[in-house]
């Protein structure tokens, strides 16, 4: 049964600079933030089904409408920052530099906003489109395209289409994040419900693998407010915390793992 308490009930858990960590993370993080995500309540998939928005199907019937979805998702991320979790994050990967990995099912860019690096974005990024032919690599591109003549073409004449990983397609880059799990000592989930497929996968075999997991957001507790990562003589801790006003869903109370 997961072990639903407060994150100060939970001691800090200690991990030296040389063990690999993995942290994946989900929607969670970024509707701290003020992304709206799919599947809450006034979700985006309230306003639209994905086989009209979200997969190669939709785009060959309709692509003015998917880009218009898109549009509506760029614009909405206009003026929004990262938030304590994303910072913490950021400030956990200046600390262990090689050894530390982040998996993101997100596609805004408000990990790189707070400083992260060393980053796999397995569903794609919002701010980037590429040729629907496959003739040109992705590029950055925050444009909105609201009418199906405002959608560019690549030289070949293909559409630009979002740099999005639809229903029905493969995740990017599997062979490193299957590489990168394969390695890592410490599994770290944050923001994510376990839903989505392959994660999910991911987080079910690691949980058992490596019995050392914090899963943190959805419930409110005002009085938790912030992550902490904090740097002691004998090796870093990560403060097993909520995000901003997140209390943890679940976080194990695992003895830290011996150095390799």
């Amino acid at each position: 049964m997961p072990n639903v308490r407060a994150h100060s009930a939970f001691e800090p858990l200690c991990v030296s600079r040389r063990t690999p960590v993995f942290i994946l993370t989900g929607a969670g993080i970024s509707a701290e933030s003020g992304v709206r995500t799919f599947r809450d309540a006034a979700g985006l998939w309230h306003s639209y089904r994905f086989e009209e928005v979200a997969s190669p199907e939709a785009w060959a019937k309709d692509p003015a409408l998917v880009w218009k979805f898109y549009s509506e998702r760029r614009a909405q991320l206009s003026g929004i920052q990262p938030n304590a979790a994303h910072r913490a994050i950021a400030e956990l990967e200046s600390q262990l530099d090689d050894a530390f990995f982040l998996c993101t099912q997100n596609v805004d860019s408000l990990h790189e906003l707070a400083g992260s690096q060393r980053l796999l974005h397995m569903h794609g990024e919002l701010m980037k489109s590429r040729c629907e032919r496959g003739h040109a690599p992705p590029f950055d591109d925050s444009a909105l395209y609201p009418t199906l003549a405002d959608i560019p073409r690549c030289s070949c004449g293909g559409r630009m289409r979002p740099h999005i990983c639809w229903f029905g397609e493969v995740p990017f880059d599997l062979d490193r994040a299957a590489a990168e799990l394969a390695r890592c000592r410490v599994f770290v989930t944050i923001g994510s419900s376990g839903a989505v497929y392959p994660s999910a996968a991911c987080q079910a075999g690691h949980i058992l693998a490596f019995a050392i997991t914090a899963c943190l957001p959805v419930r409110r507790v005002p009085e938790c407010d912030q992550v902490h990562v904090r740097a002691l003589p004998y090796g870093d801790r990560i403060q097993r915390a909520p995000l901003d006003n997140r209390a943890p869903r679940c976080a194990g109370s695992c003895p830290p793992p011996s150095p390799p």
